[in-house]
């Protein structure tokens, strides 16, 4: 099976990156006049290079400090980087730097490739590898192979390949995850309209596909896919895409480098994020409270304003000084695309220098103001732990009543559908409860509000035994007004399924109880059937009915019973008849008037003999019992 993914150069300027590329792949990637006039890199390039059953689209990106902003576009979902250092210079400023924002962003794996080889002696060469050991020593590279080339002489070339082909085996890539394709570049081609590019950095995308030009409302439809000049119909994660796009809107002034495909309405625009950080130790910046900053996310480059929350062990800061990890909140100038995990880079507004990067905690936060507590930074930390069970647990918590939904899930925890489901499903989760929508919400608070209202139908039980239960609305007036509309639906079906609690007619009750009347109030509840039988057709309403029956603590409990047990009929929320009554009302009108149509409610007056106060609520009545039939301004009786 051919494994897909992307390869990119770092490096400084005329340390021969170009070259290299295209000594491998045979691909000039300086593609704009100006490159060639210059003889720098000034831009982004693309090639290919197939090794075996490995394809490494390749990234060739600019090393002179004036277009590290390209670079960092470049960078976007690397999987494996190439550090190009010319043998006969050594470690210049750009290589500690692009070195730095691999570091930064986490590239998978690291090789190193002492170009120029042939232009340098050996003991000048090998001089020149041991301070490339000495400046990967603090990153995450200390063990990056080196290798040493010549374009010029084609030599060092098969070991290269084969060491990235080494490299490449150890990443892997996750196609079940949702679309996600960072724009880099955006062109118009005759005859087939406007294409983006990008690296493919997780899911798939296909021609005929809907998709959405994220931060903006852009919808579009995939006209046309290739990869590296090859028509396809599908790519999958990994691979370096051409994207033909159609639709309303769609032209090459609406899409800027910074957009980004995706294919999920979920993909909500983010201004504020929060995330881990390192700051770098060498060019001896700190971050602070109310600093402002460059966030390089994904391809896009937004200015924001920060939050320093706390350092990595949780103790309250409000800087962090050079070498220091720790935890901040940036309050976005512009909308990003951004999700849970993603890599970001942070560079200073003036001068511009690269001084710090970590990963998104939070893709759409609440407003944080540091310093955090504790509580706060054990929470982000699991975030983005290792643990995929500690990740969803935490975006829970951060969600309480309002739930976490399912669509929303791979945002908020930076998992894919599929691990999302195994998490979900898990025995670590039975105590979530979930809405009819599919929204979950956190076993903590399951159990916590399970508790509360197992509580408060206790103390109905113990204080108005005559009552059935709480009233299930009162058990949704106990959520809280942020919370998702079914949340106390959800926990109470949580309860029922698990056997602690049981519902019936609209009330919760505890397994097993039997409410139980008083003597008093059972000789009330007699007073009232009593009354509504002799009262016939023409009933009191509640407001009617004697004060000392509608004072008792047990007067709408007891009209509830009558009406279970079947004694009393409720015609609206204000009148009640006895039910022989209304089953003498039904036999009369289908007695007189079945199978017959086009009658009005003084027809019915010869069987029912009531005023029209009365008359329209119980003819309203037969309708919903099937008994009659309304259309327009006249009834029909169903042939019984």
């Amino acid at each position: 099976m051919t494994r897909r993914l992307i390869l990119g150069t770092a490096g400084h300027i005329d340390h021969g990156k170009t070259a290299l590329v295209g000594a491998l792949t045979g691909v000039d990637t300086d593609r704009l006049a100006e490159e060639k006039a210059r003889g720098i890199t000034i831009d982004l390039g693309f090639a290919e290079l197939a090794e075996g059953d490995v394809r490494f689209g390749v990234v060739d990106v600019p090393g002179h400090d004036g277009f590290v902003r390209n670079m960092l576009a470049g960078a976007t979902g690397m999987d494996v980087a190439v550090l190009v250092v010319a043998a006969d210079e050594g470690v210049m400023p750009q290589t500690r730097e692009h070195l730095a924002i691999l570091d930064l962003l986490e590239v998978r794996r690291l090789v190193v490739a002492l170009t120029k080889s042939d232009a340098a002696q050996e003991e000048w060469i090998d001089l020149v590898e041991e301070e490339v050991r000495e400046t990967l020593a603090p990153t995450g590279f200390p063990d990056a192979p080196i290798v040493r080339t010549s374009a010029t002489e084609q030599t060092g070339l098969d070991e290269l390949r084969s060491t990235l082909v080494d490299a490449a085996r150890a990443v892997e890539r996750d196609a079940d995850d949702i679309l996600l394709l960072p724009v880099d570049r955006v062109f118009t081609v005759r005859g087939t309209g406007t294409v983006v590019t990008g690296t493919l950095v997780s899911g798939r995308i296909s021609v005929g596909e809907a998709v959405r030009v994220g931060p903006g409302p852009l919808e579009a439809r995939v006209r046309g896919l290739q990869t590296h000049g090859v028509d396809a119909e599908t790519a999958e994660a990994g691979a370096r895409v051409a994207v033909a796009l159609a639709g309303t809107g769609i032209a090459p002034e609406a899409i800027v480098r910074g957009d980004a495909l995706v294919s999920d309405r979920r993909w909500e625009p983010s201004r504020m994020l929060t995330a881990k950080v390192r700051v770098l130790a060498d060019p001896g910046w700190s971050i602070a409270t109310g600093q402002r900053l460059r966030v390089h996310a994904g391809t896009a480059e937004v200015m924001a304003r920060c939050t320093v929350l706390a350092d990595l062990d949780g103790s309250p800061r409000d800087h962090l000084a050079p070498g220091d990890a720790g935890w901040i909140q940036l309050r976005l100038e512009g909308d990003v695309v951004a999700r849970v995990g993603m890599r970001l880079v942070l560079r200073a507004y003036s001068p511009v220098t690269t001084i710090a990067g970590g990963t998104i905690v939070e893709s759409h936060p609440p407003r944080r103001r540091g310093p955090a507590d504790p509580e706060l930074v054990r929470r982000l930390r699991d975030r983005i732990a290792a643990d995929p069970g500690a990740r969803v647990l935490a975006a829970l918590e951060e969600r309480a009543e309002a739930g976490l939904d399912p669509a929303d899930a791979p945002i908020r925890t930076g998992l894919s559908p599929r691990r999302l489901e195994e998490v979900l499903g898990s025995d670590a989760f039975a105590g979530a409860a979930r809405a009819p929508d599919g929204t979950v919400f956190a076993p903590s608070l399951t159990r916590r509000f399970g508790a509360r209202v197992l509580e408060e139908v206790t103390a109905v039980h113990e204080r108005e035994a005559f009552r059935p239960g709480l009233d299930v609305a009162k058990v949704r007036s106990l959520a809280p007004s942020q919370a998702h509309d079914a949340f106390a639906d959800a926990v109470l079906a949580h309860e029922v399924a698990r056997g602690r609690l049981e519902t019936d007619a609209g009330t919760v009750h505890r397994p097993g109880f039997v409410p139980t009347l008083t003597d008093e109030q059972a000789g009330l509840k007699d007073r009232l059937a009593a009354l509504y039988a002799d009262a016939g057709f023409e009933a009191p309403s509640l407001d009617d009915l004697p004060s000392g029956l509608r004072g008792d603590p047990a007067f709408h409990t007891l009209l509830g019973m009558l009406e279970r047990e079947g004694r009393l009929v409720a015609l609206d929320d204000d009148i009640r008849i006895d039910a022989a009554t209304v089953a003498e009302a039904i036999a009369g009108v289908r007695a007189e008037f079945s199978g017959r149509d086009d009658l009005g409610p003084a027809d019915f007056r010869s069987v029912i003999p009531v005023s029209r106060r009365y008359l329209l609520p119980i003819l309203a009545y037969l309708d919903r019992a099937g008994v009659t039939r309304f259309d327009g301004d006249r009834r029909r009786v169903v042939d019984s």
